[in-house]
């Protein structure tokens, strides 16, 4: 272990050997292998961390070199990312289900020369295409399975890299602190790359500075301390993960709780049981669907008591988690006792039983969904920002919360309203620009240092931002109503039928909507009543699927009607896609963010058929398989009309 002194910590590589100073015995970071959580400590982790930054310098990584890093949450993957700024480098985390081609892109445009994998999936990937990345020389791996017989070239076993750096730092014993103390706040941190919603994805670069210091704002605002659990499981390249795992365990000193596999993730939570808890909605909406899955399949007593402390709890229970007054004796009661009887047990399966504060963000959340975990108790709040901002920008502090805003602008962060309606933002965790692209990058952050986000949104009378939608997904019906797909899509995602949905409306008389079911909740909801269905296309063309998808349809409209801007974009049509949208097949980012213009053109025969009046559609459609292969999927697609209402009167 370097025994120099590190200067002042102001730069990741600092604040981590900062930790393995004051905090040298402390857990940095559990692993879950063959069932058993393995613990590094600080001290462990900065000295592998030193050993791959020496293994990467002998084999000729150098100060300005960008560092690809592939996989899911592993710790070495995390060491691999300090390595690689301990030297002068960046970090480029990738979507680790990215396919090949995806990938190509993103390493020949952050110039990648190194990568660090998880396993043999993702070698395969970058020797596929190696030779359209001239630049790639050197691929580490962390898992060797399925890699004995591997012969190529720059082709190295992660132990294999830290031995090279050990004979190094042996030989050259002030080469690595050198390199650490040479390193400056602004240099660049990391590249994290957009996810690519309406073009190929962009390179947001982000200093050790903006980083830091949005880390120390969040922290401050939520008083997180080492003692503080986090899991990590959102995907490496995500800023989500970036801020809320890396970052902030830099400053706080908090252990990093890394899941066995993506499929154990519900398991692990319940085993960490963290107390900071982050993730986008459709997180959130998984679990709730799991959640409901289990209720429809409970004895009809259970499901009753269920329902009805359910109703206890949307009526009482926001107030009583924000502390407000008003609630009477008997309510609390009743409320208790679901504590114990629902509450309480739901928090436990969902690993939520010790989460203080919990965030979502990335999107939009419904405000059903919203409603649902803070009314049990989860201090569920919002936050609003984008990769290139660090995220933060707006934050819902605690007790002063409301559904349909993200909270007031974090300290030193500036927010305006353009002319157009457009949300503005200048503060200290804005990128430094986008790889490659000065052009972008001075189309994106104007004169006056504001970054345009692309969102629409407003102030309410407490001063908490309101977003509406993306700016150029916001429009008007053709009687001039208000169109916000998104809140639309939203609400329709409630339920746990219903997986995805993509609303259509802007210049036309109605709206209109393409559906995906849910599979495992449909499915189950058809076990149990004894459908038989051969697959996704099957069951999603069924007849009594079509109707439970239209009762959620029309729950929805009724909702609309309630709702004086909206009430005229209320569903009129609506038809079940005959395939899941995938990021694969580009209808969806990596994100899993609707890719709205592109399904739009690739299904513009189904929305014809939509507005044509139709009551079916015939449809084929290319797709690409997991393993490479394409195929087509051809449906004879029905549409179906719902029901609308007349718009609520205003109470005066």
């Amino acid at each position: 272990m370097p025994d120099r002194e590190t200067s002042v910590a102001d730069t990741f590589p600092r604040l981590l050997f900062e930790h393995a100073r004051i905090r040298a015995g402390k857990p940095a970071f559990r692993e879950k292998d063959l069932g058993i959580w393995q613990t590094t400590s600080w001290a462990e982790a900065a000295e592998h961390v030193r050993q791959l930054a020496c293994g990467l310098a002998a084999l000729g990584f150098k100060r300005g070199m960008n560092l690809a890093v592939v996989g899911d949450n592993r710790p070495r993957l995390y060491w691999a990312m300090s390595a690689a700024q301990c030297l002068g480098g960046v970090a480029v985390p990738l979507y680790q289900d990215a396919p090949a081609a995806d990938m190509a892109y993103v390493l020949e445009n952050a110039s990648i020369d190194f990568a660090i994998v998880e396993d043999q999936e993702q070698v395969d990937k970058l020797l596929e295409i190696r030779e359209t990345v001239p630049g790639l020389t050197h691929i580490i791996y962390d898992d060797g399975r399925g890699l004995r017989n591997y012969a190529h070239a720059g082709l190295h076993e992660f132990e294999q890299v830290q031995a090279l750096g050990r004979t190094l730092a042996q030989n050259q014993p002030s080469f690595f602190m050198d390199e650490v103390l040479a390193g400056q706040p602004d240099d660049i941190a990391v590249i994290l790359y957009t996810s690519g919603t309406t073009g190929k994805p962009k390179g947001v670069c982000h200093s050790h500075a903006a980083m830091i210091a949005t880390s120390k704002t969040l922290i401050a605002f939520d008083g997180l301390t080492p003692e503080d659990e986090v899991l990590c499981y959102l995907p490496l390249a995500w800023v989500g993960d970036f801020l809320y795992s890396f970052a902030m365990s830099h400053l706080s000193g908090f252990c990093l709780n890394c899941p066995e596999s993506p499929v154990t993730v519900t398991s692990d939570l319940r085993e960490i049981g963290p107390t900071y808890y982050f993730g986008p909605p459709r997180i959130y909406e998984n679990i709730l669907t799991q959640v409901m899955i289990r209720i429809e399949d409970a004895s009809a007593i259970k499901r009753g008591i269920f329902h009805y402390f359910m109703r206890v709890a949307r009526r009482v229970g926001l107030k009583l988690l924000d502390g407000k007054s008003g609630v009477a004796l008997g309510d609390r009661v009743l409320y208790a006792l679901g504590e114990l009887l629902v509450y309480g047990p739901l928090k436990n399966v969902l690993g939520m039983s010790r989460v203080r504060v919990a965030y979502t963000g990335g999107e939009a959340i419904g405000p059903d969904l919203f409603d649902f975990y803070r009314s049990i108790g989860i201090n569920l709040k919002q936050l609003y920002g984008m990769t290139e901002t660090c995220v933060t920008v707006c934050m819902q502090r605690s007790g002063d919360v409301k559904l349909d805003t993200v909270g007031r602008p974090m300290q030193g962060v500036e927010v305006t309203i353009a002319d157009s309606g457009e949300v503005l933002v200048r503060s200290p965790g804005l990128m430094v620009g986008y790889y490659k692209k000065p052009d972008d990058t001075a189309e994106a952050i104007d004169s006056d240092g504001y970054f345009h986000t692309g969102d629409a949104g407003f102030f309410d009378a407490d001063g908490h931002l309101k977003i509406i939608d993306r700016a150029k997904d916001v429009g008007k019906m053709a009687d001039g109503t208000l169109f916000a797909p998104k809140y639309i899509e939203n609400k329709l995602k409630f339920f746990p039928f219903i997986k995805e949905a993509v609303a259509f409306g802007d210049g036309r008389n109605a709206c209109n909507a393409f559906i995906n079911i849910d599979m495992e909740a449909v499915g189950n909801w058809a076990e149990r009543r004894n459908l038989p269905y051969s697959g996704y296309t099957d069951l999603a063309s069924q007849p009594g699927v079509y109707g439970l998808i239209a009762e959620c349809v029309e729950k929805v409209n009724a909702d609309l009607a309630h709702d004086t801007l909206l009430a005229g974009s209320q569903i009129h049509r609506f038809l079940i896609l005959h395939k899941e949208l995938d990021p694969d097949d580009d209808e969806l980012t990596r994100t899993r963010k609707v890719r709205r213009r592109f399904i739009a053109e690739k299904y513009a025969v189904l929305i014809d058929a939509l507005y044509a009046g139709k009551a079916r559609q015939y449809i084929e459609t290319q797709v690409k398989f997991e393993d490479g292969r394409q195929g087509l999927i051809n449906a004879d697609l029905e549409i179906r009309d719902v029901q609308t209402f007349a718009p609520a009167r205003k109470v005066a």
